[in-house]
């Protein structure tokens, strides 16, 4: 079940902000197998002037149509298949006419007892959810 945060510049329409959502949402079903309805995104705009991004020494330019996401997930998944995620995402959103250079990534990693999913409890603990596969 991730978590996933979306930051954008300002300047997109609400549907080009469904479709980006969506896009990651599509490509974590592909390669991770959760159920369709583990879908958790907070997707935020600011105005100009409130996203830095640079290339952290790698050679490129971003634009301002960076898209900066953040997946918040139990951990366990080989860095296979986090690598395998971060392609199908970034070739997500390609289709969308976001460019490589424009896809940052932060992926984090908790346990199933950081998860509550409504009235304060922790339902992997709990029991009332099954554990996530692997």
């Amino acid at each position: 079940m991730p978590l996933v945060r979306i930051d954008v510049n300002q300047g997109r329409s609400p549907e080009q902000l469904k479709e980006l959502s969506q896009a990651i949402h599509d490509a974590i079903l592909a390669e991770y197998g959760i159920p369709e309805r583990d879908y958790f995104h907070i997707v935020t705009e600011h105005p100009a002037g409130q996203i830095f991004a640079q290339d952290a020494g790698l050679g490129f330019e971003r634009t301002s149509g960076v898209v900066m996401i953040q997946i918040f997930t139990q951990g366990g998944r080989s860095q296979e298949a986090k690598e395998s995620l971060f392609a199908a995402i970034a070739g997500r959103l390609s289709e969308l006419g976001v460019a490589g250079e424009d896809v940052f990534l932060g992926y984090v990693e908790n346990t199933p007892g950081d998860w509550s999913f409504g009235f304060g409890r922790a339902q992997y603990v709990t029991g009332e959810l099954a554990v996530p596969r692997k």
